[in-house]
């Protein structure tokens, strides 16, 4: 269903539908394919689809670790999580333990910093998780470095075992692209760091990574970008089930003349007469402002009665104005529906239409939209 059918639905400028079952179909297909247990990423208030009902649906389904990026995040999850094992990516804050602890979360440590402070305090007889070791094989962004991860686990009857590590991963540079070559060196040097921790449990595959060839699985998977439907093989059909849907509605459509100039600083100029559809959505929604049309550059586009309609000048604060010429008259009425993330416009065409890329999309989502969960 498109359509506003309610006043409360009515009182917003966009519908947000979110389909949790094709989520959780996602995650369980990204197992069986990976062969062994898939975590699910939920950083960014999962995507932007809400952490809350996110991780209920998933832990519902037997989901038994997540990854966030943040302290803040992972309190969230951990409210609706039961008993998973919830990670948190961007490590251990300073003098963060005690609340680690107490909400039973467990850091991903990439820094001797980090390992020295958390074992410390384990070994203060906190009650503690297990944490992970991060080794960075190619992104020199976070972790320690590979030689740094080698030379621990040589000596791993000290700050590693101190640290009680229950979890050694790394992550990928360029696992969407099959032919990028660091993605076999990445494969190599990990291995090796897997190799000298003996029982315990490893992770290297991201979202990209289930379609690898020549990837190991090892003990866990770190999906986040598929389970929300993006396409995890850029270039190739989108194997995951599609979860988002964004559809707004036209305020008012007007004709215009050749030679009329449309939207902020008259950006976009008429050919010839057309017909134009102001819709309720803008970049405080979270649409980018960089799917704007203009005369120098192509755009974003909305499906309006199953005809794909452009954008027509700059994408403002509220508003976006499409260019409605070719579509049915029924379909151009005042309150229609126009899809705006659904059917021909996945998340991959609606990250290009906007210079951008569908995480992106995905994580923008404002706050403004109704949203609409199924398949609780």
């Amino acid at each position: 269903m498109t359509e506003f059918d309610t006043p409360a639905q009515a009182g917003h400028g966009a519908l947000l539908s979110i389909d949790l079952a094709a989520l959780v179909a996602n995650w369980r297909d990204l197992g069986r394919r990976a062969g062994t247990e898939a975590a699910a990423v939920v950083k960014a208030d999962a995507y932007g689809l809400g952490i809350e009902p996110v991780v209920t649906a998933l832990a519902r389904a037997g989901c038994r670790s997540f990854f966030v990026a943040h302290l803040s995040e992972a309190v969230r999850a951990r409210k609706v999580a039961g008993d998973a094992t919830i990670y948190v990516l961007n490590g251990l804050p300073p003098d963060s333990a005690g609340l680690f602890a107490e909400h039973r979360l467990s850091p991903v440590l990439g820094s001797h910093a980090e390992l020295l402070e958390w074992a410390s305090f384990r070994q203060s007889g906190a009650q503690l998780a297990t944490a992970a070791l991060h080794v960075d094989t190619a992104m020199n962004r976070l972790g320690l470095w590979q030689g740094e991860g080698v030379d621990l686990v040589r000596e791993r009857d000290g700050v590693i075992a101190a640290a009680g590590i229950g979890l050694v991963m790394s992550h990928f540079a360029s696992s969407e692209d099959e032919a990028d070559p660091a993605n076999a060196r990445q494969i190599e040097a990990f291995a090796a760091v897997a190799a000298a921790l003996p029982g315990i449990p490893a992770s290297l595959k991201n979202s990209s990574g289930h379609f690898l060839p020549g990837c190991p699985s090892y003990d866990l998977t770190r999906p986040g970008y598929a389970l929300y439907g993006g396409n995890p093989t850029p270039g190739r059909p989108n194997p995951m089930r599609p979860v988002v849907g964004l559809t707004a509605r036209i305020i008012q459509t007007r004709e215009v003349e050749a030679g009329m100039q449309i939207g902020y600083n008259g950006r976009w100029t008429a050919k010839g007469r057309r017909r134009l559809a102001t819709i309720s959505l803008g970049y405080a929604d979270g649409y980018p402002r960089n799917a704007s049309w203009t005369d120098a550059a192509t755009g974003g586009s909305a499906i309006v009665g199953d005809v794909l309609c452009p954008f027509v000048g700059t994408v403002s604060m509220d508003l976006i104005i499409v260019d409605v010429s070719d579509a049915p008259a029924e379909a151009t009425v005042r309150g229609a529906p126009v899809t705006v993330i659904g059917g021909a416009l996945d998340l991959e065409t609606v990250g290009t239409g906007a210079k951008s890329i569908g995480y992106e999309i995905l994580t923008s989502l404002g706050r403004r939209y109704q949203r609409r969960y199924t398949g609780l």
